[in-house]
């Protein structure tokens, strides 16, 4: 789709990446259609393209995929989903509970999404993603790409960045102090080490502006150097 009157479900967008994204959105000329973004809590933006949903994200008994619940339906013209929501295991309180985040409320989204006539998904996933993962948090990560790709978008763009960098809203020691590494240890990643450098998150939400320009159908999985490169390369992180 090209950035115009479409409308877009943007899921995350109290987030590192998705405050973000929507912020470049609505600064956007080229984007004259409307934001659904659903959240727990107010956004303390107003803009006439922007439609905030405060929700719990439970589902309404019998409702397939809280269709209902967002009002997604009563926004004609919904072309894409993007899924900035993430979480770790830490800070959602247990395994099941991160699941319910980071695996199940994403698809259950996606599916909505899809069931309202988007047919463009750009998730936010992790690099390292797989379904064969020893590591829990990558192994469910791929468990949602794979589930991702089984819901019939026409298109489909999986970003797999390394350490997010930015200000987050909530505190996170080891990524503070990741941060603050990053510069040193970036340049010292090549060949396939390269995927696992650090990057601006920035530059990601850049990036998810610019896939949503793209209508070829196909499944794509972007690494660090084709997320820099859709983003333009804005950072001077390398």
């Amino acid at each position: 789709m090209a950035l115009s009157s479409e409308s877009i479900l943007l899921a995350g967008a109290t987030g590192l990446v998705g405050a973000r994204t929507l912020r470049r959105l609505l600064a956007n000329a080229h984007f004259t259609g409307t934001v659904i973004a659903p959240t727990r809590r107010a956004l303390q933006i107003s803009d006439s393209r922007l439609v905030c949903l405060e929700t719990d994200f439970s589902p309404a008994p019998g409702d397939v995929g809280i269709a209902d619940a967002l009002r997604l339906r009563s926004q004609p013209g919904l072309a894409a989903f993007v899924s900035c929501l993430g979480t770790t295991i830490k800070s959602a309180g247990s395994r099941e509970a991160f699941i319910a985040v980071d695996r199940e409320l994403v698809l259950r989204l996606a599916q909505t999404a899809f069931e309202c006539g988007a047919r463009h998904a750009i998730v936010v996933s992790s690099v390292g993603a797989s379904r064969q993962s020893g590591n829990f948090y990558l192994r469910v990560k791929g468990e949602v790409e794979d589930a991702l790709a089984k819901i019939g978008f026409d298109r489909l763009d999986i970003l797999q960045p390394g350490l997010l960098l930015g200000e987050r809203s909530e505190r996170r020691p080891g990524e503070a102090l990741a941060q603050v590494l990053a510069p040193l240890v970036n340049p010292a990643m090549w060949g396939k080490l390269r995927r696992y450098r650090a990057i601006d998150a920035d530059d990601v939400a850049a990036a998810i502006v610019r896939l949503l320009e793209l209508a070829s159908p196909g499944h794509f999985v972007h690494l660090h150097d084709s997320i820099r490169e859709l983003s333009g390369g804005r950072s001077q992180l390398t």
